[in-house]
């Protein structure tokens, strides 16, 4: 009777998490327009922003649990640091040199992205509600949705050089990931250049945000080296615990939902 009871419930849940899930497309499909797609749009940025968000909950245990139990903390405040310095290099520089007015390598070299003229106005009392609407989603849920995809590559790095570079050393480099690596590339194909005109497609971030963090963090190792102790004098490797094999496996299961 309970076993009923349970798959019962797991299939409304299943269910309301289909009609969730398709609830956008289905009513992008059926022809929405104006404010109701305007909502639609911008809820999804939020919605979808926060799920990509939640992934570093996972990267962080990931990473802590992987290391030694007395660098965990320091992982811990890495993580941390990342979106505090991605979101602020993003919103000053990062947004609008991958999105605002785009040539074939960079976009505008401007300082802070914000609410646009309209949307300004329209908080200010204004009647500038159907120019808000004609965007079809809220600028600033877009850059929220845009930066956590920042943040989860610096989050890549930061696995990479976990246990071998100093914190201070790491947020500077986060710092010029963030506001300059990633937003260039990002305007190459997301932001309409060069590569984008050439046809090239990029999927859910897999050039954009896996190849970004990846050859960053492959450079970051090449350059700062293995980790202090992992090689003996002879060239021996040095057995290094992790601390937690179990909030490993549960910071793998948070990347793989998010």
């Amino acid at each position: 009777m309970r076993r009923r009871r349970l798959a019962g419930v797991l299939a409304a849940l299943a269910g309301a998490l289909v009609v969730f899930l398709l609830w956008p497309s289905a009513a992008s499909a059926a022809g929405v327009e104006g404010e109701t797609a305007f909502v639609l749009n911008t809820l999804s940025f939020l919605l979808w922003g926060g799920l990509v968000m939640w992934m570093a909950a996972g990267f962080t245990m990931l990473e802590a649990g992987s290391v030694r139990t007395k660098n965990a903390s320091t992982i811990c405040m890495k993580n941390l640091g990342i979106y505090s310095i991605a979101g602020l290099a993003y919103f000053a520089i990062g947004y609008n040199l991958m999105y605002v007015e785009v040539g074939d390598l960079i976009g505008s070299v401007t300082l802070f992205y914000g609410p646009s003229a309209d949307e300004v106005a329209l908080l200010d009392g204004l009647d500038t509600a159907s120019a808000v609407v004609a965007t079809a989603y809220s600028s600033m849920s877009d850059w929220f949705f845009q930066m956590v995809f920042v943040a989860t590559t610096a989050s890549i790095v930061s696995g990479a050089l976990a246990e071998r570079a100093r914190m201070w050393s790491f947020f500077l480099f986060t710092l010029v990931l963030t506001a300059v690596i990633y937003p260039v590339v990002g305007a190459w194909t997301w932001g309409g250049g060069w590569l984008d005109e050439l046809g090239f497609q990029d999927f859910a971030g897999s050039t954009i945000v896996h190849g970004t963090g990846g050859w960053a963090a492959l450079a970051g190792a090449i350059i700062v080296g293995p980790r202090r102790g992992k090689f003996a004098a002879d060239g021996s490797v040095r057995p290094t615990p992790p601390s937690s094999v179990v909030i490993v496996t549960l910071g793998v299961f948070i990347l793989w939902f998010g």
